[in-house]
């Protein structure tokens, strides 16, 4: 999924414009990138943890020369899945569908009015 699919099917699920769910989205990832550049780690249960790991220089290999390069030290983002969502994915998905759930939530509004 890209991020303009996500913004489509926030837009199509919660009912809102897609400007504003491109905003959510926006405003999502910023507060993400800037707890994580902060140094801070995000959970979200059921879902995973974002953090930070720190790694020390080390020498490396050019793969198409074969000469030894260093590799400067580095922050990079770390992700941990969460048990909920590793057991969705080796289920084979969410155990619904989100999009005929929709469509059956807007037949039984009909209804009760």
């Amino acid at each position: 999924m890209t991020k303009s699919e996500l913004i489509d099917a926030l837009a199509r699920r919660t009912k809102i414009t897609k400007s504003r769910a491109e905003r959510v989205v926006n405003s999502v990832f910023e507060a993400m990138t800037t707890a994580l550049s902060q140094g801070d780690g995000i959970e979200i249960r059921g879902f995973g943890s974002f953090s930070v790991r720190d790694y020390k220089p080390y020498k490396g290999r050019n793969p198409r020369t074969g000469t030894a390069v260093a590799v400067a030290e580095k922050r990079l983002p770390f992700f941990k899945v969460g048990k909920e969502l590793k057991d969705l994915v080796n289920q084979g998905g969410p155990p619904f569908a989100a999009d005929d759930e929709d469509e059956d939530d807007d037949e039984d509004e009909d209804d009760d009015r």
